[in-house]
């Protein structure tokens, strides 16, 4: 039995290896990105009695793009549906959804579906879930760098805010984890990861589950957070 905590953290994952699953069963990739939503599913559910109050999601970054056009038709159905389809079983549990980065490529269905999914959830305050969605770190630090003339890092972090389309005031990241057997970062969440604690699973995502989370957040609670300086007993 896992049980609960009272901590509460900002929970970030890159959700790697959806194509690798399918291709190891000998499946189409569009199969691993189905499977992979289950795994969000698993996740979303677990995170709230983990501790977790902010859970961001790395869906599809800018470069994404690049991949077989075939490939980028089905993870957009998939995200459209998923908004769609679980925008109320959401505020049912009390999560509360926020799409971040760009959304002029998404098309209006997506992108009304993305709107359509924050206006109702936006009462919801156990779990906030943000899902990066055509999102590059390093295009949301130039924008906002180009974009105003912030002289503190609140005000950069609130303008970073604004170009992503995130909600305001969020915590920096506690906790990176990535699946997928990867061990790199991938242009995500640069400027908020700057004190994170990085956990990497051999896991793919779409085996990904609530055991899993479990273990990363075992191992974070375990580390010692300094954020530069020395423990107090160091400090005589």
């Amino acid at each position: 039995m896992i049980q609960s905590t009272s901590q509460k953290l900002h929970v970030a994952i890159i959700m790697d290896g959806n194509g690798r699953w399918a291709s190891r069963r000998g499946r189409p990739r569009s199969e691993g990105h189905r499977a992979g939503v289950e795994a969000v599913r698993r996740v979303v559910e677990a995170a709230p009695t983990l501790g977790i109050e902010v859970l961001t999601l790395y869906a599809f970054s800018s470069d994404n793009w690049e991949r077989p056009r075939g490939e980028v038709q089905v993870l957009m159905q998939l995200f459209r549906r998923f908004l769609s389809t679980e925008a109320a079983n959401c505020l049912a549990q009390q999560v509360r959804l926020n799409v971040i980065g760009r959304r002029d490529r998404l098309g209006a269905g997506l992108d009304s579906a993305i709107r359509q999914a924050e206006r109702l959830t936006a009462p919801a305050g156990k779990l906030i879930v943000r899902i990066a969605l055509d999102y590059s770190s390093r295009d949301a630090i130039l924008a906002a760098a180009t974009s105003g003339h912030a002289t503190t890092r609140q005000q950069f972090s609130r303008d970073i805010e604004h170009a992503t389309h995130s909600l305001p005031d969020i915590p920096g990241i506690d906790l990176l984890i990535r699946t997928g057997e990867e061990r790199r970062l991938s242009d995500f969440l640069l400027w908020e990861c700057a004190y994170a604690e990085l956990y990497f699973s051999d896991a793919l995502w779409p085996d990904f589950d609530e055991e899993g989370l479990h273990l990363a957040l075992e191992d974070y609670r375990r580390r010692e957070r300094r954020f530069g300086r020395i423990p107090v007993s160091a400090a005589g």
